[in-house]
């Protein structure tokens, strides 16, 4: 059901927020208007309720209009969709930062479900359809995001008073981060899953030692290390599938990387990170050199997904790649150990994977701003890293002030507070419900949660990062 502002609904949340601000009591027709209504009513904003995806929790799809240059409110807007999971307007709020595509279906990040609240997803800017047209992609920088969700935040707290916090992974743990940076009032904490913090692009050699010496044996890395050899040496076998693939998927390469061999090369290169990012030591069945063509080609489809590397899906990661070239960085091993099979040097970076006319230069400055301030100045600060994931060899090093790193053991880069320790997971989990203001006997007492809000981790879905 769409809802619109409407002069009536507008005129209650202004009477509602007045009366409320110089302290006496709200009116009673302002207490009892429908959500629905008092998200209408926050200017720029549109509302799409859903059906309820579970018992005590209602759905909505929204979207709030923004500036694309945040220094000139003035000019060119573009809407940001937003998905908001309510559960009551007393409890704790979770700004969840995607760092990519808002997902369209309901669900609960971890810190939502410790805490039993409420929470906003939002869509970074520029992934589609949160895309301004036209794009001005030098407005895609951190901090006109963190401004976006520090209106979002703003806007919402008109309704949902209580304590905030805000929690993303990967690139999502970075946004949360860089909006704390730049607006560290506008929630009570930051829970960052599986954030990298490549300060200095220019020194990636964390990467080649953690992929040198990840895993409990080296059984493992050296299988992997040796199929990425095997499937270069067998170059012409494994483009002429890629070419059946392609033809079979009505996949192109034109755009990004001009043929399937120099996308080919890309996969092979990401077979080694990606399995570690996604799968675990134990289900380690890498092709030997004696396997067959297919075997080896079939391998690197389930590890890598040749398909992500064509036009129709890496141009939708194209903001990704385009911050990561202009500011947030991007590993870069060396891959010593395949130099005689590559044909394309230096294509393990960022620009690599965009148009040539989003190629761009990388600026040092805004992740040495934000390392300083995390390390040194920042509070309210928790981090959490898997042991196995590549991501975390350039980890946030959090200050003193209230701040906290956990990594645990074995994870990839799925970690979370539950896949921790025993003591530090409950250590974890009590720091977030005192920031959450919720005491531990109210969160062992909230509703149990429905399979369908916690069974599917979005922040898991196939992203570069």
């Amino acid at each position: 059901m769409n809802r619109r502002r409407t002069f009536a609904a507008l005129a209650t949340t202004l009477l509602a927020t007045t009366a409320i601000g110089v302290g006496t009591v709200a009116p009673a027709q302002a207490a009892t208007a429908d959500l629905a209504d008092q998200l209408a009513a926050i200017p720029g904003m549109t509302v799409s309720e859903q059906p309820p995806p579970a018992a005590g929790y209602r759905f909505f799809f929204l979207t709030y209009r923004q500036p694309v240059d945040h220094t000139k409110p003035g000019g060119p807007t573009f809407d940001q969709r937003l998905q908001l999971l309510h559960r009551d307007v007393s409890r704790p709020m979770i700004l969840h930062t995607t760092g990519y595509n808002m997902p369209e279906f309901a669900f609960r990040s971890e810190p939502a479900q410790l805490v039993d609240g409420n929470q906003i997803s939002v869509e970074q800017r520029f992934f589609s359809p949160s895309r301004p047209n036209p794009a001005d992609w030098s407005k895609l920088t951190i901090r006109q995001a963190a401004t976006d969700h520090h209106r979002i935040t703003q806007a919402l707290k008109t309704i949902y008073s209580a304590k905030w916090l805000s929690t993303g992974a990967s690139k999502g743990g970075m946004t949360s981060v860089y909006h704390r940076r730049f607006y560290p009032g506008d929630v009570d904490g930051v829970v960052a899953y599986v954030a990298p913090n490549d300060t200095n692009n220019r020194e990636d050699s964390a990467y080649d030692e953690f992929l040198d010496s990840v895993g409990s044996t080296p059984a493992c890395r050296t299988a992997l290390k040796t199929l990425q050899d095997e499937a270069l040496s067998r170059r012409t076998d494994m483009v002429n599938r890629y070419d059946a693939l392609a033809a079979e998927q009505d996949l192109h390469f034109d755009a990004v990387f001009g043929s399937t061999d120099k996308a080919f090369e890309m996969a092979v290169l990401d077979t080694e990170w990606a399995f570690w990012q996604y799968n675990s030591e134990a289900n380690c069945q890498v092709p030997g050199r004696d396997a067959s063509s297919d075997e080896i080609f079939a391998f690197i489809d389930r590890i890598a997904g040749f398909a992500f590397y064509s036009d129709e899906q890496i141009l939708g990661y194209a903001p990704y790649f385009y911050q990561a070239a202009t500011q947030l960085g991007w590993p870069q091993p060396k891959f010593r150990y395949l130099r005689d099979g590559l044909h394309y040097p230096a294509l393990y970076q960022a620009n690599s994977s965009l148009p040539a006319e989003l190629h761009s230069r990388h600026d040092a400055w805004p992740m040495i701003d934000v390392d300083h301030w995390v390390t040194k100045t920042a509070s309210q600060m928790l981090f959490v890293y898997g042991s196995n994931d590549p991501w975390g060899a350039e980890p946030f090093h959090p200050s003193d002030k209230d701040s906290y790193t956990y990594t645990a053991p074995g994870a990839n880069h799925g970690a979370n507070i539950a896949r921790l320790a025993p003591a530090d997971a409950a250590a974890a989990r009590a720091t977030v419900l005192r920031w959450a203001g919720v005491s531990a006997r109210t969160a062992q007492q909230r509703s149990a949660a429905t399979s369908v809000l916690d069974s599917r981790n979005p922040d898991l879905e196939r992203r570069p990062l």
